[in-house]
């Protein structure tokens, strides 16, 4: 929770001017037993109503004067609260963004969801609550037990049997409480997870009738989720009536001793009245602690969460003194290239050597899991390499900085993904200053053109989040106008053909020979028909180069490619 106190900073002045409110709003709250006492054991003793009247008025000022400095100290803590939150979410989303894809599987899309706004909210109501208790309670409690003490040290021992048990019973609450919270966050992990697979999945439950499956899977995780929260409830809602045992016994010893100590004639009837309202005070500032106390904890679970994002480094940066390449070429080398997943004992590719030059189309075929599409996410890194170095025009693209180096790629990905908006914005994504002009002709070569047209705002449509409007094809030949509008030196196509019917593939392609002609073409296929025209086509094995060649040349002489050719002939002579 410390750590979360650093970005308070932008927020210095708020966190005085709410300690300063509080201070003041104490002091004028400790003084209104004081004047009550007066009242007694002066005024109406001596039957003096003037005094009455005019202490009675100073007590009308100190309430008011208490009331609008605690509307201030509200209103301060608010601010700061509400604007750690929106910072700690702004910090959080900038640093996930840096993410290398190591970064996203370690933590998960729905841990960093929840972490990102649950957490946020975890933390920000306990400032919001430390601002207005923390402050609030330790001032009360010292200043009551002093005033306390002034009226009557003997009468204040009776704190001395009180506070031991106050402070026994908060120990074993929180003691209990605290991995309660911990569990919770986790089953708030896990209630996000469900949501968002049945959500995002919700064609393939309804299409396989596994409704039923998620609405149990669902509910499993809901009551777990309840059950923890129930647990933690209980053990807040015991505390509160133990507290106020404790308080209520406390004030029947008060009264108590006190009534000897007046007929022994040790104490005044007023003094008594301002002890008892001093007491008041001091319990019930142990009672704020006590809830401060327990709230910290969760706190502090959220607070742990946050900064295990904060403080995970990614794992692929920008070098300290980049390198800038030459925009002439966008040629493409692998130098005996070795990658595996993080915990993989096998390499995902292992010694991978080739180059792409531009003017050519270079094609990626091979059985799945053989490390295709692992191959070309490599390119961007989107992973870094274990061994051996990929180049660009001769530049290791580890001596680059992120952004330089994807700037020279147009990225086509084996999942088509577009975003709540228009068509025109999303194909924006790819170059912001695109004119319409540009989008009319990138959508021309996409072969989107008649589909965008017949729809009634032709390019101004609007697109359901994640495309959902759309069919597969669709949102592939999107995807690829996405890519064709930045016009780069490279283009990487993961798989991009794979939801186009063989006559729309074959007029896609024709028309990326004339549109990237001068560009450097990698484009990863399961379909043999897809890459046939490829100038080079690499048959990759278990993550290796198994061959390297033309369509006819590795029909000839590459016998893995011959399987490949085989089986989908087969598989269309069978259809």
């Amino acid at each position: 929770m410390l750590e979360m106190i650093k970005h308070l900073k932008p927020y210095k002045t708020q966190l005085f001017l709410v300690f300063l409110f509080s201070l003041v709003a104490i002091l004028f709250e400790l003084y209104l037993p004081t004047l009550m006492a007066d009242i007694v054991d002066v005024g109406i003793v001596n039957e003096d109503v003037p005094f009455i009247l005019k202490t009675g008025g100073w007590m009308l000022v100190c309430t008011i004067m208490s009331i609008l400095l605690m509307v201030g100290v509200s209103y301060f803590a608010s601010k700061v609260s509400l604007g750690f939150g929106r910072d700690m979410r702004r910090k959080l989303f900038v640093h996930i963004e840096h993410f290398s894809l190591q970064e996203y599987e370690k933590f998960g899309s729905a841990s960093l969801i929840t972490r990102t706004t649950n957490d946020v909210k975890v933390v920000q109501d306990v400032i919001n609550m430390m601002q207005r208790m923390m402050t609030r309670a330790p001032l009360m409690l010292v200043g009551g037990v002093l005033l306390a003490v002034s009226r009557d040290r003997y009468l204040s021992l009776v704190f001395l049997a009180a506070l031991p048990i106050l402070a026994l019973v908060i120990f074993i609450v929180a003691r209990k409480a605290i991995p309660l919270f911990s569990v919770q966050q986790k089953k708030t992990d896990r209630l996000t997870l469900i949501l968002r697979e049945v959500l995002t999945g919700i064609r393939v439950v309804r299409a396989f009738n596994r409704v039923e499956f998620e609405r149990s899977r669902f509910n499993v995780a809901n009551e777990e989720f309840r059950d923890t929260g129930i647990k933690v409830g209980k053990l807040m809602a015991l505390m509160f009536p133990i507290m106020l045992i404790i308080m209520n016994f406390t004030n029947i010893a008060i009264v108590w001793f006190g009534a000897i100590r007046i007929d022994q004639g040790d104490m005044q009837v007023g003094n008594l009245l301002a002890f008892i309202q001093y007491a008041a005070m001091i319990l019930f500032s142990l009672i704020m602690l006590s809830m401060a106390f327990i709230m910290i904890p969760r706190a502090q679970v959220s607070a742990k969460r946050l900064n295990d994002v904060l403080l995970t480094k990614p794992m692929i940066k920008d070098p300290e003194q980049a390198v800038q390449s030459s925009d002439a070429e966008g040629i493409i080398e692998f130098k005996d290239v070795t990658f595996r997943y993080e915990g993989a004992e096998k390499p995902v590719l292992e010694g991978v050597s080739f180059s792409a030059k531009p003017g050519e189309t270079t094609a990626i075929i091979g059985s799945t899991g053989a490390g295709k599409s692992t191959l070309l996410q490599l390119i961007p890194r989107f992973y870094d390499v274990e061994s051996g170095s990929i180049l660009i025009d001769g530049v290791n693209i580890q001596s680059m900085t992120q952004s330089a180096l994807r700037e020279k790629i147009g990225y086509v990905p084996q999942k088509a993904t577009l975003f709540s908006g228009t068509i025109a914005e999303n194909i924006r994504y790819g170059k912001e200053d695109a004119t319409e002009a540009d989008i009319v002709g990138a959508l021309e070569t996409a072969q989107a053109t008649q589909f965008v047209q017949s729809r009634e705002h032709g390019i101004e449509s609007n697109l359901e989040q994640a495309g959902v409007n759309l069919s597969g094809g669709q949102k592939q030949r999107l995807s690829i106008a996405r890519a064709l509008v930045r016009k780069p030196k490279i283009y990487l196509f993961d798989d991009s053909f794979s939801a186009l019917d063989y006559k729309t593939d074959s007029m896609l392609r024709q028309a990326l020979k004339t549109e990237t002609s001068h560009a450097t073409i990698i484009i990863v296929a399961q379909r043999v028909n897809t890459v046939k025209d490829a100038n080079k086509i690499i048959v990759l094995n278990e993550g290796e180069i198994a061959g390297v060649g033309t369509h006819q040349e590795l029909l000839h002489e590459n016998a893995i490619y011959q399987e490949i050719v085989a089986s989908q002939e087969n598989g269309e002579a069978s259809a």
